[in-house]
């Protein structure tokens, strides 16, 4: 059983530090849970994060995260599910977990007719390009695995305002393109973010209780 909490708008480093104030406590027989979140614009860099890939931040603050993987932003319009996961508990590695939260976001964005590929050596989801290989990017992935139990999660973008993507090398890539659902629907089918929040949550929580 995975408990999700509902999707709420709330502030980077508070929901951070809950998050490590979460995994410190928790015991064998804490359920796992998924926080969709929805942070006001920030550029988070994890512990492979180069301050060279931050370009031009301007008035949005960067914060060092211990999480996996280089900078990215999160802002209005864009899902971060939080996923704080018992590894040990459920016998899976960190591979078989990124594994199974991206499996959950290719099925979440194909409920809206939109098809995302995996990267070799990226983790993360991407359009695929005209040729078929992966184009510009719209999910980001970053965990965190202290005392056999994750923290951190993914980001899947829905409707936002995809420029301040530009004033950082995405994930450490120069030039790394970025979308988002709304960007990739017909004219008029574009999702809306609660709706979207939701079924995420519960794909997530369906891929991640798999056998």
């Amino acid at each position: 059983m995975i408990l999700i909490r509902p999707f709420c708008v709330a502030d980077y480093l508070p929901t951070l530090q809950a998050m490590r104030d979460f995994t410190a406590v928790r015991s064998p027989t804490s359920p796992d849970e998924i926080w969709l979140v929805e942070h006001p614009p920030v550029f988070t860099q994890g512990l492979a994060g180069k301050s060279e890939h931050v370009l031009t931040p301007g008035n949005i603050p960067v914060i060092k995260t211990e999480r996996g993987g280089q900078v990215t932003y999160h802002g209005p319009g864009q899902v971060v599910a939080y996923s704080l996961i018992d590894l040990q508990r459920r016998r899976l590695g960190v591979r078989d977990l990124v594994c199974r939260l991206e499996a959950a976001a290719i099925a979440t964005c194909g409920r809206w007719g939109v098809t995302v590929v995996r990267k070799p050596g990226a983790p993360g989801l991407y359009v695929p390009a005209a040729d078929g290989t992966p184009g510009a990017k719209i999910a980001s992935l970053g965990l965190k695995v202290s005392r056999g139990s994750t923290y951190h999660g993914i980001a899947l973008n829905v409707a936002m305002d995809l420029e301040p993507f530009g004033r950082i090398n995405p994930c450490g890539y120069a030039g790394l393109a970025v979308t988002d659902l709304t960007s990739q629907q017909v004219a008029g089918m574009a999702p809306g973010i609660d709706e979207v929040a939701r079924q995420f949550g519960a794909d997530l929580a369906q891929h991640i209780e798999q056998a």
